[in-house]
């Protein structure tokens, strides 16, 4: 096995079109687990920790552009108010030595059904910067999950940053696991409200071949949301509402039975997830608008 380590973006792009086998390898923490337990022996790893630009993130207007080489610690202790729903996500992730290596980055490029990062990106609206010495194109996070473990990156390419629309209005995540920390998701959920657009994203996973957003379940909500005047009145959801939501939310999936969880109880724990989930995001969006008032 051998190991390029180049110096910059542009020698890391070089390297990736000779070696397109070449694996990427910044934190490590998908990567050299599959490395030691020999599930993986790749020809050449491609370590991109020298590469400055990649553990650096902007923020801007409407979106935060976060370096693929991020860490999950810096964005729990600098981006919790510009990214509400990746900050909670990214507090389930492993231990606090692997919230200090592991990368969003990382996330995507495994693509595992499971990451804990894809539904807090679903939900809240993003974008995925990859890059080759043929040029750079902007990937949308729905389309960017191809099949278990596998995702849109072509051969010589590699993922440069996400673009992540700033939150606007609550967000929140959940997962279900066999244990309370340091445990892959049974099933995960997130649920973003976007006020600005009066509309709502979710993102699930763990529950199908790939992190899914449920469409019909969004549809519904949105639509509900607004012929009841939710926005405006700032009313609690009724439960009949809450209900149908959840049951929308639980048919997006299609899990599997494995050793962490039946695929009856992940539809099950999806929709319970789900319903909590939106009760919870409602009522701090109903807290901002009586502070408001208050305000005013």
């Amino acid at each position: 096995m051998d190991f390029l380590r180049p110096a910059g973006w542009e020698e890391a792009l070089a390297a990736k079109a000779e070696h397109p086998t070449a694996v990427p390898i910044a934190g490590g923490t998908d990567v050299m687990v599959e490395i030691n337990f020999d599930h993986r022996r790749p020809e050449y790893l491609l370590d991109l920790n020298r590469v400055g630009e990649l553990a650096e993130w902007e923020v801007g207007e409407r979106t935060v552009r976060l370096g693929a080489g991020v860490p999950y610690t810096r964005i729990i202790e600098e981006l919790r108010a510009e990214l509400p729903g990746l900050a909670l996500a990214a507090h389930t992730v492993g231990s606090p030595q692997i919230r200090n290596r592991g990368t969003v980055g990382g996330n995507l490029g495994a693509a595992s059904p499971a990451g804990d990062a894809h539904p807090a990106l679903l939900a809240a609206g993003a974008g995925v910067e990859v890059a080759s010495v043929r040029g750079t194109r902007l990937i949308p996070v729905e389309e960017f999950y191809t099949g278990v473990k596998r995702n849109a990156l072509e051969p010589d390419e590699l993922i440069r940053a996400v673009h992540i629309e700033k939150a606007d209005g609550p967000q929140q995540f959940s997962k279900v696991g066999t244990r309370n920390a340091m445990v892959i998701a049974v099933c995960a959920f997130a649920v973003a409200l976007h006020p600005r657009t009066r509309t709502v994203r979710t993102g699930i996973g763990s529950a199908a071949p790939t992190p899914v957003r449920a469409r019909e379940a969004e549809e519904f909500l949105t639509a509900a949301l607004a012929e009841g005047g939710f926005w405006e009145s700032g009313e609690r959801i009724t439960p009949s509402v809450a209900r149908q939501f959840a049951e929308l939310c639980s048919g997006a999936c299609s899990p599997i039975d494995d050793v962490r969880g039946s695929a009856k109880y992940r539809r099950h724990a999806v929709a319970v997830m789900a319903r909590r989930t939106l009760g919870w995001t409602w009522e701090a969006y109903r807290e901002g608008n009586e502070r408001t008032a208050q305000c005013a």
